[in-house]
């Protein structure tokens, strides 16, 4: 093989490396399916299609967010494991999500280890 041939398969491979690696980042977390959408209903953020991508929109403060379109995702889980952090409590087999005045909205029964887990690691309660 000449060198040539090396250096176009060397340049293709690389190319192929980066785009992988890159695509991977820009993926969002994986999430506990069932738990996760029952949080989400009380969560105060909520995104918004607009003509140059999308929005986060905090609902409570009536604020809008408008990051690059490669990083919403990744925005959106930032600021949803901030509200969290302050609005959910784990107690035994249940996740309660709290109001503003610590007051109980809505106890959430939690059905196996992994949705425990899963809000240790993402929402770190």
């Amino acid at each position: 093989m000449s060198v040539k041939k090396g250096l176009i398969f060397g340049f293709f491979f690389a190319f192929l490396v980066l785009g992988v690696l890159s695509m991977k980042r820009a993926m969002p977390e994986v999430k506990e399916e069932r738990i996760y959408k029952a949080i989400k209903v009380y969560s105060p953020y909520k995104l918004e299609k607009r003509m140059g991508g999308l929005t986060i929109l905090n609902t409570q403060a009536e604020t809008k967010e408008t990051p690059a379109s490669a990083d919403v995702m990744h925005r959106l889980d930032e600021v949803e494991k901030e509200w969290g952090k302050s609005h959910l409590q784990l107690q035994e087999d249940y996740v309660i999500v709290l109001g503003d005045n610590n007051q109980t909205v809505v106890r959430i029964f939690l059905e196996n280890e992994k949705e425990r887990e899963f809000l240790k690691k993402f929402y770190g309660i």
